[in-house]
């Protein structure tokens, strides 16, 4: 089981470089951020946006993290405790 998941993350952090490098650095705005800053001619200014639009994107892929991985340790807590509560009744 436990090669099955480093494989899994190895898998998703392979995907997930790969996206990163293949997509474009303005794609983090929206239509509309992104129509507002073409008529400007300020490289500097839009590289901050570009980050600033990243950093925002921070918390909220932190909290889905956390969720996922507290619902995981729960759940597998949980089936742990099923299994030992069937070893007990087989006897």
């Amino acid at each position: 089981m436990r090669v099955g998941w480093k494989r899994l993350l190895l898998l998703s952090l392979v995907a997930a470089i790969t996206v990163l490098l293949i997509v474009s650095p303005s794609s983090a705005q929206c239509a509309m951020c992104r129509a507002a800053l073409a008529g400007s001619n300020n490289a500097f200014f839009i590289r901050n946006f570009n980050i600033g639009v990243l950093v925002l994107l921070v918390p909220p892929v932190t909290m889905f993290c956390s969720i996922f991985v507290v619902l995981k340790r729960y759940h597998r807590e949980d089936q742990e405790s099923d299994s030992e509560a069937e070893e007990k009744e087989e006897p």
